[in-house]
C-alpha cells in the first residue's frame, strides 16, 4: 500500500527527516502514530486481550468522526431556510455516517474470533470497565435524539457510571439540551411547503382521499352476500379507519407521543407523509434522500446492537452480570426494542399509504411555488448569456 505522502523507502528514507523539517510532517508524525500505537496497555498475558482492546479503540475513533459529522449536520439544519446546495452538503455527511456505521457492524465478527475461554482469560482484569461507560456512543445516541425517559431504567442513570468525571457529566448534559438531530428535522419537515391551509393544503385533500377510498371499499363489502366474509371485510376496514384517525385526529396523534410510541410533531409527521407521497418530484427527491438516510442510521445502529447482544450472549452467556454493572445480556437486548429508535415514525409511513391513483395531484400554483427557486436560476443564465 502506498504511503499518502510519498515512500520513504531505501534513499528516501534518508531524505525523510530534511523534508519533515523543510517542507513538513511526515506521515507517522501528522498521525501521531508514536501515541496511537502505544495506546494498547494490555492488563495480561493474554494474547486475545490485544484484539478486545484494539477493535475497542477502532470502535472509539469511529465514533470520534461521527460526533464530528453529526455536530456539522446540526450546524446546517439550525437555520431557518436551507439551501439546496445545503442539503446536498447533508446527504454526504449523512451517507458517510451511513458507510461508518456498515463498518461498525462488520467489524463484530472479527471481536468474535476470540472464544468465550479467551474472552474469560482476561475478563476478570476488565472490571469495572464496560462498555457503557463509551462517553462518545452516549453523545451520539443524545445528538440523534434519544430521549431519557425512552431509556430502559439503567440506562437512564448515567451518573453512577461518569461520576468521578465532571467533564463527562457536563458533555452528556450539554448534548441532551442542545438540539438534537431529530429536534431539528422536525422543525425543518414542519416547513414543508404545501401543508399551508390556505395553499395547497395537502393534508385537507389526503383526508378527502382516504375518506374516499375506505367509503368505496365499505360499499363493496356490503355487497358480499356471506355474512362471516362481509363482517370480516368490515372490520378491517374499520381497523384502517382508526389507524388514519390517529394521524387526521391531534388529540390521537399527541396520546402516542405521550406513551412513546410516536416521536414526531403532528405537523413534522404531515411534512414527512406529503415528502413520501411526492418522492419523485425533483423539489422532494433530496428531502426523501435524507428521509431514507435517518431510518439507515436507526437501522445499523439497531443492527449494531443486535450484533452485540449476540456477541456478549455467546461470550458470557445470558445470566452472568455485564462487567458494568449492568445485567448483561438482559440489559442489552432490552436496547433493540422501538424505544431506541429515533426516527420511529418514519418507519412507520408506509402505514399511511394509498394508491398512486388517490394520491392529491398538484395544483399549477404548488408546482410553480416548488420550481421556482429552478427557474429563477434559469432567468439568471439566461440574462448573463444575453
Amino acid at each position: 500500500m502506498s504511503c499518502p505522502v510519498g515512500n520513504l523507502n531505501g534513499n528516501d528514507a534518508q531524505q525523510g527527516e530534511h523534508l519533515g523539517s523543510d517542507v513538513g510532517m511526515l506521515y507517522g508524525e501528522y498521525l501521531m502514530l508514536d501515541k496511537l500505537l502505544t495506546a494498547q496497555k494490555m492488563q495480561s498475558n493474554v494474547h486475545d486481550e490485544h484484539l478486545f482492546i484494539v477493535t475497542h479503540q477502532a470502535y472509539e475513533l469511529w465514533f470520534k468522526q461521527i460526533i464530528f459529522e453529526l455536530d456539522s449536520i446540526r450546524v446546517l439544519f439550525n437555520r431557518e431556510n436551507i439551501e439546496e446546495s445545503s442539503t446536498l452538503e447533508i446527504l454526504k455527511r449523512l451517507n458517510r455516517i451511513v458507510l461508518i456505521l456498515n463498518l461498525l457492524v462488520d467489524q463484530v465478527p472479527i471481536l468474535e474470533t476470540m472464544t468465550p475461554l479467551d474472552f474469560m482469560d482476561f475478563r476478570d482484569y476488565l472490571s469495572p470497565a464496560s462498555g457503557f461507560q463509551s462517553l462518545q456512543f452516549r453523545l451520539i445516541e443524545n445528538k440523534l435524539g434519544v430521549k431519557t425517559e425512552h431509556r430502559v431504567k439503567y440506562n437512564q442513570k448515567y451518573s453512577h457510571v461518569f461520576g468521578t468525571e465532571p467533564e463527562a457529566i457536563e458533555a452528556i448534559k450539554n448534548s441532551e439540551q442542545d438540539p438534537s438531530l431529530s429536534d431539528l428535522v422536525q422543525r425543518w419537515l414542519e416547513r414543508t411547503p404545501g401543508l399551508e391551509l390556505d395553499g395547497f393544503n395537502f393534508w385537507g385533500k389526503f383526508k378527502d382521499s382516504v375518506d374516499k377510498l375506505l367509503n368505496e371499499k365499505e360499499e363493496q363489502a356490503n355487497k358480499e352476500p356471506k355474512e362471516h366474509i362481509r363482517n370480516y371485510r368490515l372490520m378491517d376496514i374499520q381497523k384502517r379507519r382508526d389507524v388514519y384517525e390517529t394521524i387526521f385526529n391531534p388529540s390521537s396523534h399527541e396520546a402516542l407521543v405521550s406513551r412513546g410510541e410516536r416521536r414526531f410533531t403532528y405537523k413534522a409527521l404531515q411534512g414527512a407523509i406529503m415528502i413520501k407521497f411526492y418522492r419523485d418530484e425533483p423539489r422532494f427527491s433530496q428531502p426523501h434522500q435524507l428521509l431514507t438516510l435517518l431510518m439507515d442510521i436507526d437501522s445499523l445502529i439497531t443492527k449494531w446492537r443486535y450484533n452485540h447482544v449476540i456477541m456478549v450472549q455467546r461470550m458470557i452467556g445470558s445470566q452472568q452480570l455485564g462487567t458494568g454493572g449492568s445485567s448483561g445480556y438482559q440489559y442489552l437486548r432490552s436496547t433493540l426494542s422501538d424505544r431506541y429508535k429515533v426516527f420511529l415514525d418514519l418507519f412507520n409511513l408506509s402505514t399511511f399509504l394509498i394508491p398512486r391513483g388517490l394520491i392529491p395531484p398538484l395544483t399549477s400554483e404548488m408546482k410553480d411555488a416548488l420550481n421556482m427557486g429552478w427557474r429563477t436560476h434559469q432567468n439568471h443564465a439566461t440574462n448573463g448569456d444575453s
